[in-house]
């Protein structure tokens, strides 16, 4: 992998971050964003518990999905404030996502403002929760409606791994899924070259969050999180300007989904054999177009 660090700046003038960033699809992280929220300081995992302890939320494990794994099928359910007690108090491998935390407890969105002098096209019914233990992880993927996120971390710190959706193939995408094939789990480490070679040719950045980072996700960028501590995040989603982006968001979620969910059930071990064979030769392609470049 080709990696450089995303830019950090404390704040940004809108005309620069539209021209700079926005425009041209680079990720940024803002350190200075959400400090001038309440949440800043506010939200912690006893407010938290104080506030929506009581609901009910589906948890998730590290392991990654295979051909036989329902699309975002949680691995157990327990109460939030359960759990957010566990994280509290040492190492999970367990995650939530995709909670609308603001749905159960309204008063939240008081507490941060929605930066409409960055992009428009705010899902504003929709801010998302993201909370992890530390040790979780949250796999290699792009988001299926292709927005444009703005993602602030809360406590803790969180290693982020993200590369422009144009990178797909080098990153073995499985064809009708959001999902990278390759476990990129402590990548830092050691990554499994062996098998996945045309992810060297990858190129992408790196950055860890810390507790109030804003990082800027272009639509369609892949992304894999690690929590080095507990922490949780909350993602505004934002709807890209042209059409051409809004109508490959509604097909992935209503058209490309709900075709693999079918196979799936259907035929699940021909679809994945099926699917395997597409991301290798592809994968071949990137690695053959490389050597004659060189």
């Amino acid at each position: 992998m080709q990696l450089q660090q995303v830019p950090k700046v404390e704040h940004i003038a809108p005309d620069e971050f539209k021209r700079e960033y926005y425009n041209n699809n680079r990720p940024l992280v803002i350190t200075g964003l959400a400090k001038q929220w309440p949440a800043y300081d506010k939200w912690d995992w006893d407010y938290f518990t104080s506030v929506v302890g009581h609901k009910e939320v589906g948890v998730y494990n590290n392991v990654k999905s295979d051909a036989y794994t329902p699309i975002n099928t949680a691995d157990a359910y327990m109460k939030f404030g359960d759990y957010l007690q566990q994280v509290k108090n040492g190492p999970l491998e367990l995650r939530i996502f995709l909670f609308n935390i603001f749905q159960h407890a309204p008063q939240l969105v008081q507490d941060f403002t929605w930066p409409d002098e960055l992009m428009s096209g705010f899902v504003k019914k929709f801010p998302m929760l993201f909370v992890g233990g530390e040790g979780s992880i949250t796999h290699m993927h792009f988001d299926i409606d292709l927005s444009h996120i703005l993602h602030t971390q809360f406590m803790g710190k969180k290693r982020v791994l993200l590369f422009p959706y144009s990178e797909q193939y080098k990153l073995y995408r499985k064809p009708w899924e959001v999902l990278s094939l390759a476990n990129f789990a402590n990548y830092y480490e050691k990554f499994d070259y062996d098998n996945f070679p045309a992810t060297r040719l990858a190129r992408g950045y790196e950055v860890v969050l810390e507790h109030g980072d804003t990082l800027f996700m272009p639509a369609g960028y892949w992304h894999h999180m690690e929590y080095i501590n507990s922490g949780f995040a909350m993602s505004l989603r934002a709807m890209q300007n042209n059409f051409g982006g809004k109508l490959h968001g509604v097909w992935n979620l209503f058209g490309m989904r709900g075709i693999d969910t079918v196979m799936k059930k259907t035929a699940p071990k021909w679809w994945y054999e099926r699917k395997r064979e597409k991301i290798f030769n592809f994968a071949d392609a990137e690695l053959k177009k490389a050597t004659h470049a060189g």
